[in-house]
């Protein structure tokens, strides 16, 4: 079972294998939320399923969705209705992946996780790892999905979640360590292209999720990552940490690079800043640009 990352070659092996897999391109473009689309049906890897972050991994209507923000979570049990019409069961292997530098697959591995799901990985290095390794893929609008199927079973979550009234409330304390995927810019409050209020949460750490990836689109090695990680917390115990971006997108390149680094499982703050920045009463930061 691949919980974390897969590559390329790993992923051929299991196809060649026969295997049950389910393939899943979340590709995607926050300025361009068609792009996505038309980067899957222009080409993705033979049997991949678009997953798309607007439609299918997030809910910024329902009245059950389980966060706020720009990008809101679906309930559960939303999203475990479209898991079952891709044919997803409990124990089946999911592979993720995008052209973005795991910038949207991160999503949907993140929640999966949080429906049970445990067989959950992201190619590393996306797409254009797997074109590299000279695999197959197909163009056009990809498998057609039933209208109705057995939604996946939900099980216990394995991933952990805060709220904007706990972070609220506990700004400060030594027992909560905000880490914030934005570019440097964003973070700083010097610029602001998708939200109302430009800044961060007061005492958030910044490591923008791009600093995960090495030259070649991959993640970089464990050791590399845990030495980062370390540097980046000081003294504080990384089982502390929260996980924040502007829409808590982003944010998961972060936590997953935790735990391929060893650091154990994280939790995200899904509604992120742009539920945070348009909370009444709650506190914002500039910071000034390092000398």
């Amino acid at each position: 079972m691949h919980s974390t990352l897969i590559s390329a070659p790993e992923l051929q092996r299991l196809m060649d294998s026969g295997a049950p897999l389910r393939i899943y391109d979340c590709s995607f473009d926050l300025m361009d939320p068609q792009a996505g689309r038309a980067q899957y049906e222009t080409r993705h890897i033979a049997g991949a399923i678009h997953a798309d972050l607007d439609t299918h991994l997030s809910d910024k209507a329902g009245p059950d969705r389980a966060s706020g923000g720009r990008h809101p979570l679906p309930s559960r049990e939303r999203l475990a209705r479209w898991l079952g019409r891709t044919g997803l069961t409990p124990g089946v292997q999911a592979i993720v992946y995008d052209r973005q530098g795991a910038n949207y697959c991160g999503r949907l591995w993140w929640m999966l996780k949080w429906c049970g799901h445990e067989a959950v990985a992201v190619l590393d290095g996306g797409l254009q790892a797997w074109l590299e390794a000279g695999g197959a893929t197909d163009s056009g609008p990809g498998p057609a999905l039933p209208d109705e199927a057995a939604a996946y079973p939900l099980g216990p979550a394995r991933v952990g979640t805060a709220s904007t009234r706990e972070i609220a409330s506990r700004i400060g304390e030594p027992g909560l360590t905000l880490i914030d995927a934005r570019a440097n810019a964003r973070f700083r409050g010097e610029v602001e292209p998708l939200d109302p209020v430009a800044g961060h949460i007061p005492g958030a750490l910044n490591r923008p999720f791009s600093e995960n990836l090495g030259p070649d689109g991959r993640f970089k090695p464990a050791e590399q990552l845990r030495a980062e990680f370390r540097a980046l917390l000081g003294q504080r115990d990384p089982a502390t940490v929260v996980h924040h971006c502007g829409s808590g997108v982003s944010a998961i390149p972060n936590l997953l690079a935790m735990e391929v680094a060893g650091l154990g499982t994280a939790r995200l703050y899904p509604g992120s800043w742009s539920e945070w920045c348009n909370t009444p009463g709650v506190p914002c930061a500039r910071s000034q640009v390092p000398a």
